[in-house]
């Protein structure tokens, strides 16, 4: 399978280093960025060739990519790779706005190509097992900090790093949701670097999801309650807890510390998005769910601008 990344940034770097180091029915073809410099580097460290056009990548070609540019560039250049039926990996969030989401599955459909988003916390190992646990969720807790650094502030903090969770907690959930109410601050960009939002579901659930990326330390955690159930991960080092109630007495809750078998998770990802183009399969997380997790990081922007606008009044 020919395979090439376009954009080889802080993430794209790493699917160039993954591909290069995967089994030999994958064949990093080729990769690209407009800076020339960061291509020859990216480049000579995997031993393939360089483009500063990715066209000139695709006329390569290719059976599938990884899109990894800023996300305003997103539409365009899927659009390019899907029109020639090759398969896509495309980074969170899937694009811009609905509208060009929606012309890149009808892309995919078009063209019988696979649309894969990478919201790679679906492949974290604790999700992996999380997913095997919550059955029920009734109240759910996430909290995703980060200190400030200069990429990803095209967009607002729901896109850059909220949708992560937006997405893990829509396929935990599955359920309608009925309700958003949020609230966000800019601090040092014009956008967005502090939000928090929390979501009301058909049956009763709620979460909580606080986003930041002006923070002093690092934090990727998730709480989840559910009937005589308390479980909690750690993305970042792949730990988890879950206290389970077994009684009728609180003698009878006893704690589990969940085995988990720790893995990269981009590896994980691009993995299955091979293994989909290989037998046909739905991949995990689907162009479809990266609509879903957009819709509702789109609908908590417009309620933090709509926020902003009645403080001003």
């Amino acid at each position: 399978m020919r395979v090439g990344v376009i954009g080889v940034g802080h993430l794209g770097q790493h699917h160039a280093r993954i591909y290069n180091s995967l089994e030999q029915d994958v064949e990093l073809v080729g990769i690209s960025d407009i800076d020339e410099n960061r291509a020859k580097e990216i480049a000579k460290k995997n031993s393939t060739r360089y483009y500063t056009d990715y066209r000139e990548l695709l006329e390569a070609g290719l059976d599938a990519v990884t899109i990894a540019v800023p996300t305003v560039a997103h539409h365009q250049v899927a659009l390019d790779c899907l029109d020639r039926a090759v398969h896509v990996l495309i980074e969170k969030p899937i694009c811009s706005s609905l509208q060009e989401a929606d012309d890149l599955l009808s892309a995919a459909n078009n063209n019988k190509a696979i649309i894969q988003v990478g919201h790679v916390e679906r492949f974290n190992p604790a999700i992996l097992k999380l997913a095997q646990i919550v059955k029920n969720p009734k109240f759910i807790e996430v909290h995703r900090l980060a200190p400030y650094k200069p990429r990803g502030i095209d967009v607002s903090v729901v896109l850059d790093l909220m949708i992560h969770d937006l997405d893990i907690v829509l396929y935990l959930v599955n359920r309608e949701l009925n309700r958003i109410d949020a609230v966000g601050v800019e601090v040092l960009t014009s956008a967005e670097d502090i939000a928090n939002v929390r979501l009301s579901f058909a049956g009763g659930c709620v979460a909580n999801i606080t986003c930041s990326r002006v923070s002093l330390k690092e934090m990727r955690k998730i709480r989840i309650f559910q009937p005589n159930t308390y479980i909690s991960l750690d993305y970042k080092a792949q730990e988890g807890v879950i206290y389970t109630k077994n009684g009728d007495t609180f003698d009878s809750i006893t704690r589990e510390v969940l085995n988990l078998a720790k893995d990269e998770p981009l590896k994980l990802e691009i993995q299955s998005f091979i293994e989909c183009i290989k037998t046909g399969s739905r991949p995990h997380v689907s162009g479809e769910d990266g609509r879903k997790a957009l819709q509702v990081a789109t609908d908590i922007a417009a309620q933090i601008q709509e926020h902003k606008k009645a403080l001003e009044q």
